[in-house]
């Protein structure tokens, strides 16, 4: 079980991608419903606005597979 961990990346989804793949590969990180995290991401969107910059930000610095 510490062998799944210790190889585990985030990077950008290829299979469940809507726009630049950021969610889904958050997602998939972490065990949780790719749409879950895009309607926390379009709340924080809403809320301020940081969840735009957030994302712009994440769709750069996350890498493809």
């Amino acid at each position: 079980m510490l062998d799944e961990n210790k190889n585990k990346r985030l990077v950008k989804s290829q299979s469940n991608r809507m726009i630049c793949g950021v969610c889904a590969g958050v997602g998939e990180y972490f065990g949780i419903d790719p749409t879950v995290i895009r309607l926390l991401w379009i709340l924080l969107t809403f809320c301020g606005g940081s969840g735009l910059l957030a994302y712009i930000i994440a769709s750069v610095v996350i890498p493809e597979n």
